[in-house]
């Protein structure tokens, strides 16, 4: 039987883990589940709204999901290359309310997700958490702005609202990075509303920071490594996001070595075609955001791998976009078994990027979700 996520969050945190019961069951968590459905007791994003700081870089319990999605591509001083994801998720049984008088009575429960490539040893290190957001264990505030589950943290400088530190450490493995915007904060879809179907309030409230310079500390087991490179924090708050008919998606996020950026997500109907409602920014060196007609961007696959655990994923290819100077852009990810095996499973992994005559373009991070 498969349960909601938010159930399993409610299970799990009932029994005071922080690790969850490994999955015995044939199927992973249906995290897209969460996504749709019936959200009445919630708010719901129909219409653009006015984006504010620090207001919107904090929780909107109103909404049912929201998540901090930070991913980096990095490099020690001897040139290995590694890439991290660091995710903290917010998600509610029911829509909060001013009636609660318990830090322990609480409908606000977080999942984070941490994990480490390393290019050199072709391995990844995964791990997640639980926590409600009562008694101090989990939540955001203000002054400065930070997210955080127990001791995995991301702070706003109370000093310069642009630059961040982002702190998380578990089973030997550990980042203590320091993150600095280097260009403007960008509203994605219609002034920071994402559609996602027809239905207009099958949305989300949606903004990314696409690239902060990024030093610091990388630990794997017993070793500790300087690191440089940069790092994508996307933030998205929702209550409903997918429709009855779409079953996943592909999402890129491409820092290019050129100074640009391309973000592109491949909405995927249960019938294995690109939704409509599939979107594309560039983003220039000076930080302008250009919409691409996703619909005219070409993908294309040329290499699947296929998991232990039975998932196959579409790990490289190419994309290509009319009109544009890009030119094809081949990926290549890092270490294909990038697959997180959490209560969760999913394929996100750094990739590699580079133009027809095979020199490096740039990096990224891909997203493979409902495979």
């Amino acid at each position: 039987m498969r349960l909601p996520c938010a159930l399993c969050l409610l299970i799990v945190i009932a029994c005071g883990q922080t690790e969850p019961p490994q999955d015995t069951s044939d199927e992973s968590i249906n995290f897209l589940a969460e996504l749709g459905g019936d959200a009445s007791d919630f708010m719901r994003a129909c219409e653009p709204r006015k984006i504010e700081f620090p207001r919107d870089h904090l929780a909107h319990p109103e909404f049912r999901n929201e998540w901090w999605y930070l991913t980096g591509n990095l490099k020690d001083d001897k040139g290995d290359r590694y890439g991290f994801q660091v995710t903290f998720f917010r998600i509610a049984n029911s829509a909060d309310s001013a009636s609660i008088e318990s830090n322990w009575n609480t409908r606000q429960f977080y999942m984070g997700h941490f994990a480490i490539t390393a290019g050199k040893a072709a391995a990844i290190s995964a791990h997640e958490r639980f926590s409600r957001a009562g008694a101090g264990l989990a939540g955001t505030a203000e002054n400065p702005a930070r997210v955080w589950l127990e001791d995995w943290q991301l702070q706003q400088n109370p000093n310069d609202p642009k630059r961040w530190t982002l702190s998380v450490a578990q089973g030997g493995e550990g980042l203590s990075l320091e993150l600095t915007q280097r260009k403007p904060l960008v509203l994605q879809g219609d002034e920071g509303l994402s559609r996602k179907s027809d239905d207009p309030c099958n949305a989300s409230y949606y903004y990314s920071l696409s690239r902060l310079a990024t030093h610091g500390q990388l630990r794997v087991g017993d070793q500790s490594f300087d690191v440089t490179g940069d790092t994508w924090l996307d933030r998205e708050w929702s209550s409903s996001a997918l429709s009855a008919d779409q079953s996943g998606w592909d999402w890129f996020a491409l820092q290019m070595n050129d100074g640009r950026e391309l973000m592109y997500y491949r909405l995927r109907s249960k019938t294995g075609q690109t939704d409509e409602h599939s979107y594309a920014v560039v983003i220039g060196v000076d930080g302008q955001k250009d919409i691409v007609d996703a619909s005219e961007i070409t993908h294309q696959v040329s290499r699947w791998w296929q998991s232990s655990e039975g998932s196959r994923y579409p790990v490289a290819g190419s994309l290509e976009i009319p009109g544009s100077d890009f030119g094809k852009i081949y990926y290549e990810p890092l270490i294909d078994d990038q697959e997180l095996l959490l209560t969760v499973r999913y394929w996100e992994g750094a990739i590699q990027l580079r133009n027809e005559a095979g020199r490096e373009t740039g990096r990224g991070y891909l997203e493979l979700t409902g495979y």
